[in-house]
């Protein structure tokens, strides 16, 4: 019976575990300052200029980079990310990302360079002056 328990219990702990998000080993927490977009947006699904310009132009997107990067998400499949020039990043907490979509914030977390995936801790907005 002991036995038993204990073998259940090590499977429970398994189990647990592996869907543990974890920083990959020896990889420290960063602070990236970029915009959150959207990922047709960032990567030139349907724009040229890696912006939303071009959606915005057509009105068919809103208005704003916050109401492009929503349209683009819950219209055409996108996800958030975090775009730092030409460089897009892809983030695990998406519904964070979702509050400051189109918008200059410092992204605190840990890349995994093997995935492209920054494991988000914390998204703050940038303020400018």
């Amino acid at each position: 019976m002991a036995k038993t328990r204990s073998v259940i219990l090590g499977i429970v702990f398994v189990c647990s575990s592996a869907g543990a998000s974890a920083p990959a080993w020896g990889q420290a927490e960063k602070t990236f300052e970029g915009e959150i977009a959207d990922s047709q947006c960032a990567t030139n699904v349907h724009s040229l200029s890696r912006s939303h310009k071009e959606m915005i132009a057509m009105g068919s997107a809103g208005k704003t980079s916050t109401d492009c990067a929503h349209y683009c998400v819950r219209q055409r499949g996108g996800k958030y990310v975090l775009q730092i020039k030409n460089e897009v990043y892809h983030l695990d907490r998406q519904d964070l990302a979702e509050k400051s979509a189109g918008t200059k914030v410092r992204v605190n977390g840990t890349l995994d360079t093997k995935t492209n995936i920054i494991q988000v801790r914390s998204i703050d907005p940038i303020i400018l002056k």
